[in-house]
């Protein structure tokens, strides 16, 4: 599976004897899978099937849909709905009963939707069946082109990822090499720290300043974080490679780069090391804003 972005557009057109259509979708960012329909009035039924057939090959984002509709001739007219609208009169009454406002006008009636519904003159079921099946088949071709597009973005985003997985693995190498975590390094730094501290306190328990100097470079030791690093970047790899929806994941693993590169600047005791911290910590930050648009 490829790496699919949550943003895109699509457009279809069909017609069915007299009457032609366009769908056209509009994809962008979202925790979960939010769609939103704008049809015509009287074609609510076939939300149902529009929802499934979308969510079988979209499983994040917020995606307005919208139906524009052109009937030719006289083949469709308006029809009053009369339970839709004696309910919206009960609704109405009663708001007006409760709050002492004066209940809606015969225009605001109409335009509830439902109300009025738009039907064709001629009840053929068969017809009506046979548009419905044209109206899916259109809307499908529309959702197929928006999964192009996300995936072309998908992949444009994938690139881009690759390539700041890289350079964290640059600057993490960079902090294991650092001279200054050489155990020769951090011997002679201690002990000219011993030795200042031994210099203006003598009456330090020596021993003691030993066992709180081992203390101190066990504590000052980057090697687990690094360990750590390592993982995040290999699982990251695996991810990209693996595709599909793994926004979630990646998202999760940005807040582990940065847990252990803030906890290699916290225990850092060389300038080098702090720069490829703080290096490293704006391309996580990068990172994570390219994955927000991932499925």
């Amino acid at each position: 599976m490829a790496l699919q972005s949550m943003t895109g557009f699509a457009r279809s057109q069909g017609s069915f004897g007299e009457t032609g259509w366009i769908w056209e979708l509009r994809a962008v960012n979202g925790k979960a899978l939010d769609v939103r329909f704008r049809l015509p009035s009287g074609m609510e039924a076939i939300e149902a099937p529009l929802r499934e057939a979308l969510s079988a090959r979209i499983l994040r984002g917020n995606i307005q849909v919208s139906l524009q509709m052109e009937e030719g001739g006289a083949s469709v007219l308006p029809v009053l709905n009369e339970e839709a609208l004696s309910a919206a009169e009960k609704i109405v009454a009663r708001v007006s009963e409760k709050t002492g406002m004066q209940p809606a006008s015969m225009d605001a009636l109409l335009a509830i939707r439902g109300v009025v519904e738009y039907r064709e003159t001629t009840a053929d079921p068969a017809k009506a069946d046979a548009r419905r099946e044209a109206l899916l088949k259109s809307f499908a071709e529309a959702v197929a082109a928006l999964e192009k597009a996300r995936l072309q973005e998908g992949a444009a985003i994938g690139r881009v990822l690759s390539g700041q997985i890289d350079e964290i693995e640059r600057l993490t190498r960079a902090v294991a090499d650092d001279p200054s975590r050489s155990a020769e390094n951090i011997r002679e730094r201690l002990a000219a720290q011993l030795a200042r501290l031994m210099e203006s306190a003598s009456s330090l328990d020596e021993q003691r300043l030993h066992q709180e100097a081992a203390l101190l470079a066990t504590k000052a030791d980057l090697q687990e974080e690094i360990d750590r690093l390592t993982a995040h970047i290999a699982s990251a790899r695996a991810l990209l490679a693996e595709g599909d929806a793994v926004g979630r994941k990646l998202d999760f693993l940005c807040q582990e780069f940065n847990r252990e590169c803030n906890t290699i600047c916290s225990k850092s005791n060389a300038v080098a090391v702090t720069g490829f911290g703080l290096e490293m910590k704006v391309v996580i930050d990068r990172f994570r804003e390219q994955v927000q648009n991932i499925q």
